[in-house]
């Protein structure tokens, strides 16, 4: 039994509608899997963003065979009428955009009634009950996949603590993932949401990006590509390098947000944007999160300091009026703007990373792999990067025999 808005189902399918036809690698995908149901008698439990997107990959996951139960991995990112859409073709959807901190629990151990026997996670959410408050269930997990940078940072400290009750892929580290899905996707929908916010002009604002790993990078280079002016700020000396060998501005978090117009973080890490920040902030500086969880930036600071909220022009924009009048605006709660101010990442990119994870779930269904954390095998990466070029109608060379024999040996070389 479904627990999502039933409103909203003609809207709902209209997103699917559109998203559809643009996800080519799952339609063959889909197309196998109706012949084959290769997952028949699998449960699975999914938490994601559910947009769009992400309904098309549960509705093929259930064409394969499998018995789907799917929640929302952030409060924010829910879209109604897409859950409604989904719950009427018959997946048991557990989700609705607005929860409070206990429902967003609740729907998550809803999802894992099921007792699923795979899971696919977004951030960890599903993999932290699991091995804790329902430890019971790990037993009859074969594996899951995971598919962002901060649940791969939980998943291994799992691991190293010897925690991790079964198979873990790392979807998010496929080249065919994070390549393109972190750095083009994250770096476009972080502007949409931020644009679609805010209405303001990105050409010529002053911008600082808070990390510079492949997601952070993305943004910075779509923002510059705007015509911002960007300033990085990192703790890594290697990132730091790459962002100033990149013709970036590279700073500390306290002299970049000073004038800074726009302030982004990317960073998976806890309070990079704090009171001190706060105060050499301009009036009417912006801050956006585009990291998982809402830490990035220090809300619960800025709401203490401040002597009233000033309503935005939006309700994912909300000002926080300090002692002294400035306003400084807050996108999407501190939640990842670019899904609860938009629509997620473009639906090309969505197609690359949904069909590794459709792919790694069969794999661990026929193969299961031993408790730890394991790599995309190769040959579904490969797959999917080859009926890409395919789809895209790219065509490539082909190392010859004797390239292949040169390559392979370390005698004849030069």
């Amino acid at each position: 039994m479904s627990e999502t808005p039933t409103r909203d189902v003609r809207a709902g399918e209209a997103k699917l509608a559109w998203v559809r036809p643009r996800m080519p690698l799952l339609a063959r995908i889909r197309e196998r899997f109706r012949a084959e149901r290769p997952l028949a008698g699998e449960r699975l439990a999914m938490s994601l963003h559910l947009e769009a997107k992400t309904a098309v990959l549960a509705e093929l996951m259930a064409e394969g065979g499998a018995e789907v139960a799917i929640t929302s991995s952030n409060p924010l990112s829910a879209q109604d009428d897409v859950a409604a859409a989904l719950a009427a073709r018959g997946v048991a959807v557990h989700a609705r955009r607005g929860t409070d901190a206990a429902e967003f629990d609740r729907l998550h151990h809803r999802v894992l009634d099921i007792r699923p026997t795979l899971i696919l996670d977004d951030g960890g959410e599903l993999l932290a009950r699991l091995v804790t408050s329902r430890r019971d269930l790990a037993p009859g997990v074969k594996g899951g996949g995971e598919e962002t940078t901060t649940g791969v940072l939980r998943i291994r400290a799992l691991a190293r603590e010897g925690r991790l009750p079964f198979a873990m892929v790392v979807v998010n580290d496929a080249p065919m993932k994070h390549l393109f899905d972190n750095r083009y996707g994250t770096g476009q929908s972080t502007w949409d949401g931020i644009m679609r916010a805010t209405n303001m002009s990105v050409a010529g604002a002053r911008v600082v990006v808070a990390g510079y790993g492949s997601c952070g990078r993305g943004i910075a280079q779509r923002a510059r590509g705007l015509g911002a002016h960007v300033v990085v700020t990192e703790v890594d000396p290697v990132r730091a390098n790459e962002a100033w060998m990149d013709g970036f501005a590279v700073a500390p978090m306290a002299e970049a947000v000073v004038g800074a117009d726009i302030v982004v973080t990317a960073t998976g890490n806890r309070g990079v944007v704090r009171a001190e920040h706060f105060a050499a902030m301009k009036d009417g500086a912006v801050l956006a999160n585009a990291g998982h969880f809402d830490v990035e930036v220090d809300v619960a600071a800025l709401r203490r300091t401040a002597v009233e909220t000033v309503p935005g022009r939006t309700p994912d924009v909300v000002g926080y009026r300090q002692p002294d009048g400035r306003v400084l605006y807050v996108l999407a709660e501190g939640r990842l703007v670019n899904l609860a101010a938009a629509d997620g990442h473009p639906v090309e990119i969505m197609d690359l990373t949904f069909a590794l994870q459709a792919l790694t779930l069969e794999r661990l269904a026929r193969e299961p792999k031993p408790p730890g954390v394991w790599p995309v095998d190769p040959d579904i990466n490969r797959w999917v990067a080859e009926t890409r070029l395919a789809v895209l109608g790219v065509a490539i060379d082909r190392l010859t025999p004797e390239q292949e024999r040169y390559l392979g040996s370390w005698e004849g070389i030069g």
